[in-house]
């Protein structure tokens, strides 16, 4: 029997479109209207209704109508599997004839929907509507062909691969089907046809179907026909095409790029500034393809000219709103950035991740940042031949010292800092005029902008700067970079301190102890700052004194440096409450501050471990249960209080035994390293490991507990966490010095865990191999019966993984645990023979005395163990200077 047609009844279509109407009035309480939605979307036909508005509800006006598309299209890509077959074949039957709607609104809406309704069944699931499309591109009728198009370039975004595919029901391959007739419309007379066209075909240049490989000629001349389009956006769907070829099909190109370089030169200039921009990404792409650089050396003078002059700030860039910010004005909401903090990285090289990009104080990417972009990436390329023709233009900028003049001087500071790195062999020898002459006079300008990027500036030549020191006017050349940004960090202007802050931090990380003799100038603007600033520059301020900190270490540790430092920060600590999460900044900040004064920070140490016990077990709490909590939960809270109890562990050392023995601690950190959240249980296992080494007797009666969890990071799943298994791995290997035999009840485990990551072919992170390395030595050297017997499983990768550790007492370890299981077992490293001399030869100079006449007695043991010929063919695999290495240092 045939399936009844659906019809709406009259007073449900009257019903759904007043709630739509009213839900579109601003005085109207939302959330009543969005529950009443709701509560008929229950009706297993809501969404046919929300269709028939969509397609048939003439009477009503196109803003509910398309309402009740977006609320279908939102129902669909949640539900549309739950919905009766009957009322699936509804609403595609009637959106099919929608497609060339007379309402472009409408067009478009009806597009949006056919898109979802294709992600949800695949191409197989709806191949009538690929039919529909056709017809529709083939009608000649504009409202159809636009709508036709509308709603494939949304498929094509959605899906590029499925199009390229075999459909049963259709002849052939979709994208061979409408491939050619895109490429006819790139012709059309009318602008949105070529600008909707073009966009369809670019979304396929990634995965290049056989059909656009075969079309590439067509394609091209399509796309050099439209290079001069009169529409802007169609350009600028040209330049992104240009661009997008050249990242990842640059062959096509490459008969081509003169005419393409000249093309993007001058398409830079375009006046709209979204052609410009997208025109601007081309010089990156150009460098980062690793083409010749012959192709684009002659044009070098022109696009220089061109990035300089795009690099002056727009009359409306949305920096310039607010370039006059007063200290005294109050930070507005969206000032304040949301901050991430990273949980701490125990081990063999951690923490020395890279820093985040440098942030042109400005947030939104636009022509000015992609043009300082492209000159940064270009001197990279070109190094100082682009000194001579940048120079000049930079001169003549900064030479305008009026105050119209200023976003000339301003992009001419911007374009020194780009090419900082990249040209640094040319700048070298006028870096004192650079620095002297040009740049420190400009943190005076008038206009706070030049001043805030005159900062910038500096900070990406604080590496040299600081090199310079030990030459002659080398000290009053850093004299005066400091003392001008410490002058700007007290700015009235909040851009600028921000700016200074950023820059002061970039220069305390690259001058450490040359801050020393001037720790107390530095404090005492810092401390000054700190009495001025707002919320959001105080976190900033928060970062350089812990980069201070960490820059100077316990040099700080003398009375009237801490008379400075410390009272206005404990003032601040003791004001916020535990629930602001101004804390995050001033939590890192302390842990820096007590890992620089080590026991120096005994005096303030009560305080601030018992904050962050309370902190924790607050949101412990919370997590359960936040009513009872009386707090939010928020893991940063935790996060940051187990890195600041990890930086007094390290700072204290045994001296924090007193405040863990008298507090709860240890039952907290267990329900941490259990915790659902990553960057928790990575802190959790940061702090195991610090407490392991400085009370690990405070660990008990839990330490099998700790064990087993931090064991259990080494798993199946280290990929999708290797900071939590690199902390892990440490933290085990801390425990295993500390309680020696204590651990044996896990040995086992670790090393089952251990030898799959120093095996892998995986590209594993470099730390957490280290850290393996070192851990599955400690535990060698601890338990040396328990691991010796399994050397031949492990050996050859345990000692390439060895060779390129740094010489320090974590490597030590390692080499004691070689040794320990090479007496016991000498035959299992037999076959890791060359591997074990190049583990040995990695090492630069070995302090311990006694480890270096154990080395010397394994040498000496194999040397008689392989005696003769043996010997003399694993000496011979050696390479040369390893060789000779050996033999002078261990007399073998």
């Amino acid at each position: 029997m045939a399936t009844p047609v659906w019809h709406p009844q009259e007073e449900g279509v009257k019903e759904i479109c007043g709630l739509l109407q009213e839900f579109r009035q601003p005085s109207v309480d939302q959330s009543r209207i969005w529950q009443q939605l709701q509560r008929c979307s229950q009706f297993p036909d809501f969404n046919n209704y929300l269709t028939f508005i969509l397609c048939r509800a003439e009477g009503h006006s196109v803003e509910v109508r398309q309402a009740a598309g977006l609320l279908l299209k939102n129902n669909l890509k949640t539900n549309y599997q739950a919905i009766a077959p009957a009322y699936q074949h509804y609403i595609k039957a009637e959106l099919l004839p929608c497609l060339g709607s007379s309402d472009r609104h409408i067009r478009a809406t009806v597009g949006t929907v056919i898109s979802v309704v294709v992600q949800q069944v695949h191409v197989q699931g709806w191949p009538e509507i690929f039919q529909a499309i056709a017809q529709c591109l083939d009608s000649n009728d504009y409202n159809h062909m636009e709508g036709a198009l509308d709603a494939l370039s949304k498929i094509c975004e959605d899906m590029p691969v499925e199009l390229d595919s075999d459909v049963p029901g259709l002849s052939d391959r979709p994208i061979n089907v409408f491939l050619p007739r895109l490429l006819q419309f790139f012709s059309s007379q009318h602008a949105t046809l070529r600008k909707l066209s073009l966009g369809t075909v670019n979304q396929f240049i990634v995965s290049l179907p056989t059909a656009l490989f075969i079309n590439m000629d067509n394609y091209l001349q399509g796309l050099f026909s439209l290079a001069d389009d009169p529409a802007p956006e169609v350009r600028k769907l040209v330049c992104a095409a240009l661009v997008e070829l050249l990242e990842v099909q640059p062959n096509f190109l490459q008969p081509h790029m003169r005419n393409v370089i000249e093309y993007m030169l001058q398409a830079n200039q375009d006046a709209d500034e979204e052609v410009a921009l997208e025109s601007c990404e081309f010089w990156s792409a150009f460098c980062e393809a690793r083409c010749a650089p012959d192709l684009l050396r002659e044009f070098l003078p022109r696009l220089i000219t061109v990035l300089l002059t795009n690099m002056a700030y727009a009359d409306d860039d949305e920096a310039l709103v607010d370039a006059d910010d007063d200290e005294n004005g109050p930070d507005r909401d969206q000032d304040l950035k949301p901050r991430f903090h990273q949980s701490r990285v125990h081990g063999a090289d951690g923490g020395n991740e890279e820093d985040e990009e440098d942030d042109d104080i400005i947030n939104s990417w636009n022509l000015r940042k992609c043009s300082a972009a492209g000159l940064d990436i270009l001197s990279t390329v070109f190094g100082d031949e682009l000194l001579p023709v940048l120079m000049p233009l930079v001169q003549a900028n900064l030479s305008q010292p009026t105050d119209a003049a200023w976003k000339a001087r301003e992009a001419a500071v911007l374009a020194l800092g780009a090419v900082a790195e990249g040209c640094i062999n040319g700048l070298l020898p006028h870096l004192t005029q650079v620095i002297v002459a040009f740049l420190v006079p400009l943190l005076e300008d008038k206009r706070p902008l030049v001043r805030s990027i005159t900062c910038w500036t500096l900070s990406r030549y604080s590496k040299w700067i600081v090199q310079a020191v030990g030459h002659p006017d080398g000290h009053a050349q850093f004299d005066k970079v400091l003392t001008g940004l410490l002058r700007r960090i007290l700015d009235s202007n909040k851009r600028v301190q921000e700016a200074a802050c950023s820059a002061f931090a970039t220069l305390e990380e690259e001058a450490a102890e040359e801050l020393a003799p001037r720790l107390e100038l530095i404090l005492q603007h810092l401390m000054f700052a700190f009495g001025k600033y707002q919320r959001r520059n105080l976190r900033i301020l928060y970062d350089a004194i812990g980069t201070l900190a960490d820059a100077v270490g316990s040099e700080l540790n003398e009375v009237k440096y801490l008379e400075i430092l410390m009272p206005p920060l404990i003032n601040k600590w003791q004001q916020l409450p535990d629930s602001d999460k101004d804390l995050f900044p001033l939590l890192e900040c302390f842990t820096s501050i007590a890992q620089a004064l080590g026991p120096g920070f005994t005096h303030y140490a009560e305080p601030v471990f018992v904050r962050c016990i309370n902190l924790i077990r607050t949101q412990e709490v919370a997590k359960a249960d936040p009513g009872r909590a009386g707090v939010a939960y928020d893991k940063e809270f935790i996060v940051c209080s187990l890195d600041l109890l990890s930086g007094l562990a390290e700072g204290l050392g045994s001296s924090i035994e007193s405040l863990v023995s008298r507090s709860d601690l240890r039952d907290l950190l267990l329900q941490c390293c259990a915790d659902d959240a990553a960057d928790v249980r990575q802190s959790a296992l940061a702090l195991l490991g610090d407490l392991a080494k400085a009370c690990a007797v405070h660990l008990q009666p839990h330490l099998p507990d700790f064990l087993n969890l931090a064991a259990k990071q080494l798993g199946s799943e280290v990929k999708d966490n290797v900071s939590v298994a690199n902390n892990a791995c440490w933290a085990i290997g801390e425990v295993a010095v500390k309680v020696r035999q204590e651990i044996s009840p896990v040995v086992m485990n670790v090393i089952t865990c251990l030898v799959p990551i120093l095996t892998s072919t995986e590209g594993l992170n470099k730390s957490l191999l280290e850290n393996s390395a070192i851990t599955l030595g400690r535990l060698g050297w601890v338990c040396p019966d328990l691991v010796a017997p399994h050397m031949d499983h492990f050996m050859l990768a345990w000692c390439h993984a060895l060779r390129s550790i740094r010489d320090d007492v974590e490597k030590e370890d390692a080499f004691r645990g070689l040794c320990a299981m090479v007496r016991l077992n000498p035959g299992g490293a037999v076959s890791a023979f060359v591997p074990m001399c190049e583990a040995i030869g990695s090492w630069h100079e070995i302090r311990s005395a006694d480890l270096r006449s154990e080395i010397a007695q394994v040498l000496h043991g194999y040397k008689q163990l392989l005696s003769g010929p043996t010997w003399d063919q694993c000496m011979a695999a050696l390479d040369p200077p390893l060789r000779e290495k050996l033999i002078k240092k261990y007399q073998i």
